[in-house]
């Protein structure tokens, strides 16, 4: 239990009567509710506590009564639990092999323990350990005992490589190129250097002592960086009509931006007397109760730019360390973001290109039913202009064939023209030819296609030809028919 739920549970015993309680222990109250160890009556500003026989145990002995039920259990079971433990090294073995490689047991007797502990030892001093194998042990003395069969050899692959020292020089004997313009720009400030935002140098906000030290360290990084064959140089972008000037590391296409500064401690501010005079004028100006000061402790940061996917990393001097072990983990922490960055890039650009697979083959599919539904409503046309000159030249005949009547001079010359009609839009009368397909412009496409058509470039030309190859579904892409004669 919390320090606050034993202060409550205390002050409820000592009352003479049923204590009432605040609503801001509500929560305490609760928890010692649940645990048994007190009863309460009423709601909200009414309740009242009084303590239990369990609140009261566990005040005399710091422990609850269940716990002390629950060990005399685990007691009286432990002959028999230790009955069923291994009986030597081998059987150990015997039933890890039969497993995962793992056996647990939960929290057992003194007996128990001690069998399974001696079997531990057996194995180990006994050469029942299989060759290449290493046997572990947790819980000796309390807890649960687990042991755990390893494969040596599989540890020893799994883990991860061990970190490239990089060395710092004591001197700058031929320093870096970007290191030279920097001490070039540094010139002969005395108090504070700032090369932050200047081109083609190493930016920097340090103390002048910590100078000579900064640059040796961006030596050692820059030049272990073009040795793994990493570009670094000075990189100048624009930004809200303002050049923004950049270190840069490029790693595999993902560019980081470098920084070398000094950390601050807070210390307490001393007015100044300039400040004084102005508070005696102006009380209600405040005057700063602390100011941040450079402390010595060098601080290397990166971060991405140029990209959608951000990652950076960060190293300092701490209490055990100094910023100079922490160079091949910086450089690993650049690297291992790359990869990520790579990784997702290579992610996004397969879900785009299976997107725009997908958005072709839509349109694509809708440019078939377009050409289909065209086709179909022109042979439909050619089946009704059919029928329509069959009938008409039935209906010839028929006037013909009538039996005790002659054909007059006037209805000849109907008969002459609805034979001549029929001819003119039988589509038999003359070779049958495909009509030409309809338009397959972004316009024409709304009514077949929902969604954005001007999402990816339009793949077909102004005649309907498709016109990305390299897009193109592998089954037939529809091509525009020849005019209908």
């Amino acid at each position: 239990m919390t320090e606050k739920q034993t202060a409550l549970l205390q002050q409820i015993s000592e009352s003479d009567s049923a204590l009432s309680v605040s609503s801001e222990s509500s929560m305490t109250t609760w928890a010692l509710k649940t645990r048994g160890l007190i009863k309460t009556d009423g709601y909200g500003s009414s309740e009242v506590a009084v303590i239990t026989a369990d609140g009261r145990y566990y005040l005399k002995h710091g422990r609850h009564p269940r716990q002390e039920q629950e060990e005399r259990q685990r007691l009286q079971q432990d002959p028999e639990q230790a009955a069923l433990a291994p009986s030597g090294g081998s059987e150990l073995i015997a039933r890890l092999g039969d497993g995962d490689g793992t056996v647990t047991v939960p929290d057992p007797g003194p007996q128990t323990r001690a069998r399974w502990r001696n079997a531990y030892y057996d194995a180990l001093h006994h050469c029942h350990i299989p060759a290449g194998r290493k046997l572990r042990f947790t819980g000796r003395q309390s807890g649960d005992c687990t042991f755990t069969l390893v494969d040596e050899e599989a540890e020893r692959t799994a883990q991860p490589a061990s970190l490239p020292v990089i060395e710092v020089p004591d001197s700058l004997d031929r320093p870096h190129p970007l290191v030279r313009a920097t001490q070039k720009v540094l010139g002969r400030a005395k108090d504070i250097i700032d090369t932050r935002g200047r081109a083609k140098v190493i930016p920097l906000h340090i103390t002048r002592p910590n100078a000579e030290r900064a640059l040796r360290i961006m030596h050692a990084l820059l030049t272990e960086a073009e040795s793994r064959g990493y570009a670094v140089d000075s990189h100048t972008d624009l930004a809200d009509g303002e050049a923004v000037h950049r270190l840069a590391v490029i790693i595999g296409g993902t560019a980081f931006s470098l920084t070398l500064t000094e950390r601050t401690s807070k210390v307490p501010h001393e007015p100044t007397p300039k400040e004084l005079r102005t508070r005696a004028r102006s009380p209600w100006i405040r005057i700063p109760k602390y100011d941040y000061e450079l402390n010595g402790r060098l601080s290397l940061d990166a971060h991405t730019f140029g990209t959608r996917w951000p990652a950076s990393s960060s190293h300092a001097d701490g209490a055990r360390w100094t910023l100079e072990s922490r160079l091949g983990r910086f450089l690993r922490d650049l690297e291992d973001g790359a990869k990520e960055i790579e990784h997702r890039q290579q992610e996004q650009t397969r879900r785009e290109t299976e997107a725009l697979r997908q958005w072709y083959a839509v349109i694509v599919q809708a440019r078939r039913r377009q050409i289909d539904t065209a086709r179909d409503d022109a042979l439909t046309g050619q089946l009704q202009r059919w029928r329509r000159a069959a009938e008409i030249r039935a209906f010839t005949e028929a006037v013909r064939d009538r039996r005790g009547e002659t054909v007059s001079a006037a209805e000849q010359d109907w008969l002459r023209w609805a034979e001549e009609h029929a001819s003119a839009i039988d589509p038999l009368s003359a070779p049958l030819l495909a009509p030409r397909d309809p338009p397959a412009d972004r316009f024409t496409f709304r009514e077949l296609v929902r969604g954005d058509l001007y999402a990816h470039p339009w793949p077909f030309d102004d005649e309907g030809n498709w016109v990305l190859p390299e897009d193109e579904p592998t089954d037939q892409t529809p091509r525009s028919g020849p005019d209908q004669g």
